[in-house]
């Protein structure tokens, strides 16, 4: 016999189409319907009570069809309203799912009693469908109270800040309720603000605020060093990394030449001839060579006295 691959098993078996109805096979077939009867049956009950909700991430779920071996989106959503399973029921009353249901049954050998509780019939869809509009005009109307309460709300809070405010003035500023009589209690706030400050601690608006440029233009020491001194300062640490003796570490790049400099052949960053350089550089190789002698001897002198004394 040919290879047989089962998708219920998900391996391939040599054993031909006998498979299906081996144990291994129904088992695992129970298995899977059992979990699909489940979700079929959460779909069901809201055939007559549909769930209408706010839009939520968790409603973009979906979920895999056995029977047509598809991955279907669960609920109807726009963005704004969620119709909860209203996606695996659409589903499932389509012709194409009936037609793969017929055909998993018999391809699996299933027990027909199960067949029909995985088909939306006609009759099932319109009255989905026609409680699913009675739902969403309910949704609606609960939506419009509920805004009305929370502007209600928001008037009530707004006025009682504004009597709160009135009764600030009269106490605390009476000269501005009769020089502006004609200007609201927001309005004569406002223009307490922009005078005299903020109403509850007395301090400065910003838009008064000194600037920060004003400030350091009227005579004030700026804080920190400046930009110069900063670069300069950044330079120093740099030139501190490198090695002290190297070449031209004292030469002087502020000075300035004119037009009529050339080079000098003598001595490195020196003035003079070649010769000069020669004979400048033997005295200063003898004068390192007599140093390091006489070091030499006082280290010798005293290792000697050291082992004399240690002898004794």
């Amino acid at each position: 016999m040919g290879a047989f691959y089962c998708s219920i098993c998900r391996k391939t078996d040599f054993s031909g189409k006998g498979h299906i109805y081996g144990k291994s096979h129904q088992s695992k077939l129970k298995v899977i319907l059992v979990k699909f009867t489940e979700k079929v049956k959460e779909a069901r009950r809201t055939i007559k009570n549909p769930q209408v909700e706010k839009y939520s991430p968790h409603h973009e779920e979906k979920f895999w069809c056995y029977c047509c071996a598809l991955e279907v989106q669960k609920h109807v959503t726009d963005s704004n309203i969620s119709v909860l399973y209203g996606g695996l029921l659409e589903h499932m009353s389509t012709p194409e799912h009936r037609t793969n249901t017929h055909k998993f049954w018999w391809d699996n050998k299933a027990e027909p009693k199960l067949r029909d509780k995985f088909i939306i019939t006609e009759e099932e869809t319109e009255r989905f469908k026609s409680e699913v509009s009675k739902a969403l005009e309910q949704f609606e109307e609960k939506e419009d109270v509920l805004i009305k309460q929370q502007a209600a709300a928001i008037r009530s809070q707004e006025q009682h800040r504004l009597e709160v405010l009135q009764s600030l003035l009269e106490v605390c500023f009476p000269g501005m309720l009769q020089a502006y009589p004609y200007l609201s209690t927001q309005e004569q706030i406002n223009r307490i603000c922009y005078f005299s400050g903020n109403v509850h601690t007395g301090a400065v608006p910003p838009w008064l605020l000194e600037e920060p440029d004003e400030a350091s233009s009227s005579g004030q020491q700026e804080m920190g060093p400046s930009l110069q001194e900063f670069l300069k300062h950044k330079e120093q640490e740099k030139l501190k990394k490198l090695p002290p003796n190297r070449v031209g570490a004292n030469f002087d790049h502020g000075s300035h030449t004119d037009a009529n400099w050339l080079p000098s052949f003598g001595r490195v960053w020196n003035s003079g001839r070649r010769w000069q350089s020669r004979h400048q550089f033997r005295e200063e190789e003898a004068k390192t060579r007599g140093k390091r002698k006489r070091e030499d001897v006082g280290k010798a002198t005293k290792k000697q006295k050291d082992l004399s004394n240690g002898e004794l």
